[in-house]
């Protein structure tokens, strides 16, 4: 990473967390003032009943986060990419920035009528899974379509697809205290690291280090016993930035070869980053997989469970592993995994 480049970063860290740190204690009394209080689900271990009641939503820390990442190029009059000839404002409105705010927004929302409108206006504790899988793809189409303008169907498709995929499995990592913070720390570190190797995807590392300033304010309420959870309006977007960014580096990769063939003709082939992602992702697939199918076996087995309890966080202490043992134990896989993908990623890239 250029050094310039790593300063504004480290800027843009010192300014995020103060926002947020500004702005997290409002935002806490916020929600207990407007009764924003979690549903503990009938089916979660007995240790998470004594959580009834704590309040949710405190992944708006994260909006704040992100918004000051959005307009900070505006009143520093810089760029968050190295596009240094092109207006700042038109930049910022028309490129990748604005469709991952739109995105981060457009899953926020939805993710704030399944914690608080629905709950408040039904006896249900959110949306119906129809019913938020089919608002994720509207919004996941819509800000794919945006981010990859110009780009085949092929690649908007996927990029709906790993939105989804992500999205959803970090929602299912926000199940114990101190976990989805702590991953958001080790995911973001991966996504800074490989950012390293492709000046094209260097927007991923600019909106992860915000998320990561966000990440350690929220912790400050959520370690345990958490003060408030993240709930759906944090985790769903958080997990869609992460899935967005992911197709972003399987479609530029880094650079594996590069020369020259004539006068002004140069050819530079690119290898995809399908196994770096991959490492890097390990957790959420650990954490998403296993509940489709533990579902599809309790039904064709008319009632058997494949594994004690899903998530698979939730097997971890049916087992009797206190909660904050499986927190750190997720973490730092998730850690290792990140170093790892930077590891086999900077392998592709020629010395």
């Amino acid at each position: 990473m250029e050094l310039s480049l790593f300063a504004k970063e480290m800027s843009l860290f010192w300014d995020c967390f103060l926002a947020c740190a500004l702005a997290s204690y409002p935002i806490y009394r916020l929600l207990l003032l407007t009764k924003s209080r979690q549903t503990i689900d009938p089916h979660a271990p007995e240790t998470h009943l004594r959580k009834q009641g704590t309040p949710t939503m405190g992944g708006l820390i994260f909006l704040v986060a992100i918004l000051v990442a959005f307009i900070e190029p505006l009143v520093r009059g810089s760029l968050p990419l190295r596009y240094t000839t092109l207006d700042t404002v038109a930049v910022v409105l028309e490129s990748q920035s604005f469709a991952i705010l739109a995105l981060f927004f457009g899953f926020a929302l939805i993710g704030f009528v399944d914690d608080y409108v629905v709950p408040r206006m039904t006896a249900k504790r959110g949306l119906g899974w129809i019913q938020k899988l089919l608002a994720q793809i509207a919004v996941a189409y819509l800000a794919s379509a945006s981010m990859f303008r110009g780009e085949s169907l092929m690649i908007v498709g996927l990029s709906v697809f790993m939105i989804l995929f992500w999205s959803n499995a970090f929602n299912f990592a926000d199940g114990l205290d101190a976990l989805a913070g702590s991953l958001i720390l080790g995911l973001s570190l991966g996504f800074i690291l490989l950012s390293t190797l492709n000046n094209e995807a260097s927007i991923a590392s600019y909106y992860a280090t915000a998320l990561a300033a966000g990440a350690i304010v929220f912790l400050a309420f959520n370690a345990p016993p958490a003060k408030m959870f993240m709930g759906d309006v944090g985790s769903l977007p958080i997990g869609a930035f992460y899935g967005m960014m992911s197709v972003l580096f399987l479609r530029s990769g880094t650079t594996s070869h590069e020369f020259t063939t004539g006068p002004g003709w140069e050819i530079t082939l690119r290898e995809p980053l399908y196994l770096p992602l991959f490492i890097l992702s390990l957790v959420m697939i650990i954490e998403l997989v296993p509940v489709p199918l533990q579902v599809a076996y309790f039904k064709l087995t008319k009632g058997k469970r494949l594994f004690p309890m899903t998530p698979i966080h939730h097997a971890f202490e049916k087992k009797g592993w206190p909660e904050t043992r499986i927190v750190w134990i997720f973490a730092l896989f998730q850690l290792l995994c990140s170093l790892m993908a930077y590891y086999y990623a900077l392998g592709m890239k020629p010395s």
